[in-house]
């Protein structure tokens, strides 16, 4: 999913889009940036490492409201949606989720995003707040006029996550704990008619809440009023992403990567790929299906660096002989646990974790590691 680790300055946000949180990220002193055609909070007056331990410790309140929202219905839509997504959505029972992609003829990854089945025929969609133009073009187009694909503008949708926010989210709907991770279920919070799922992007149990816009202000101001709620940025939500081994699209994934390079082929159930009962039928199957089988040329990996240096996004990454194998997708210190951590794809046969090659900083070699994913373990609630 995507999250912003390249934010722009802006000196014009009367050009940007904003969300319905707009006002109240200025009255908490956020500081703004543009990101995805909108104007948000990259962080507040505690800052990104405060902000990031708040999710880790306890729970964080973030703005999502930028990400696409798409309502999908009709007689038959899982079907319809399969034809699209390499997931199952004919098994997919009413109230769960899946992690799923919009990919090209050559399986390149177009956007990744999330799916809950609301009812037989009705779908909800999340996807990336950059695509979701394009996303919306290529459903309609692909599904077809027996099936509504609507997106949902006066819908906002927060992110509350972390080890305590179902403590906190409990005070305000007692029946939300009961939720498991990857589940989703409608509900009342602080007036409002909501859409909660049990999900997140930043390794931590938590809820993604789906509100009517009017009425998303009041919800995160009584959010903010317990004792465990803190607001986070898009920078901590980036750190937190990164530490829980999860890909940007538009960096570690994107149009030039598939699934199975990227390291994810857990999203591609048995039942779709090859000698599945619905094997394939969706863009870029074949090319997934020869890469299951033969494996890919290149890997995405977990790094460390050896020494105490960043390794930012771009680095090359090079053998023990100066030879080109790969490159940083996205890199960052920790801040729960101060050291340099990087994700990156390298040749497939240097893809093993103990692999130790090197990447290239303002000139200079910095010795790296391959190690498993994700550098800060998951903490999911899984019932």
């Amino acid at each position: 999913m995507s999250t912003p680790s390249s934010t722009t300055s802006t000196s014009d946000s009367a050009a940007l889009a904003r969300t319905p949180l707009h006002a109240l990220h200025q009255r908490l002193g956020a500081r703004m940036v543009a990101f995805a055609g909108h104007d948000m909070p990259v962080s507040y007056p505690a800052g990104l490492v405060a902000e990031h331990r708040q999710c880790r410790e306890s729970a964080a309140l973030f703005d999502v409201s930028h990400m696409g929202q798409v309502r999908v219905t009709g007689r038959d839509a899982a079907r319809a949606l399969e034809r699209l997504l390499p997931a199952d959505l004919i098994g997919c029972a009413v109230g769960r989720m899946r992690y799923s992609f919009l990919l090209n003829d050559d399986a390149g990854i177009l956007d990744d995003l999330m799916v809950c089945r609301r009812g037989e025929e009705d779908f909800l969609l999340v996807v990336n707040a950059a695509n979701k133009a394009a996303d919306q073009a290529l459903l309609e187009d692909a599904l077809g006029r027996d099936i509504a694909c609507e997106p949902m503008p006066d819908q906002a949708l927060l992110a509350l996550q972390g080890p305590l926010a179902a403590t906190a989210l409990t005070r305000l709907e007692s029946g939300v704990q009961r939720l498991a991770f990857m589940h989703g279920a409608p509900f009342t919070l602080a007036g409002a008619d909501c859409f909660v799922m049990r999900s997140g992007y930043t390794g931590e149990d938590g809820f993604e809440i789906s509100v009517p816009a009017h009425q998303a202000e009041a919800l995160a101001e009584a959010l903010l009023a317990l004792p465990e709620v803190g607001p986070a940025g898009l920078g901590a939500r980036d750190t937190l992403r990164l530490e829980a081994g999860l890909c940007l699209h538009g960096q570690d994934i994107s149009p030039a990567t598939t699934p199975v390079e990227a390291d994810l082929a857990w999203a591609l159930p048995k039942v779709r790929r090859e000698g599945g009962a619905r094997a394939g039928g969706h863009p870029g199957a074949a090319v997934i299906a020869a890469q299951l089988r033969d494996g890919p040329s290149r890997k995405r990996v977990g790094l460390v660096a050896l020494d105490r240096v960043p390794v930012r996004a771009g680095a090359p990454l090079l053998d023990a002989h100066g030879h080109a194998i790969g490159q940083v997708t996205s890199g960052t210190l920790m801040p729960s646990q101060p050291r340099p951590v990087a994700m990156g794809y390298v040749d497939t046969p240097l893809a093993s974790v103990g692999s130790r090659p090197r990447a290239e900083v303002r000139g200079k070699p910095v010795p790296m590691e391959v190690v498993a994913l994700p550098f800060s373990a998951h903490r999911y609630h899984r019932g």
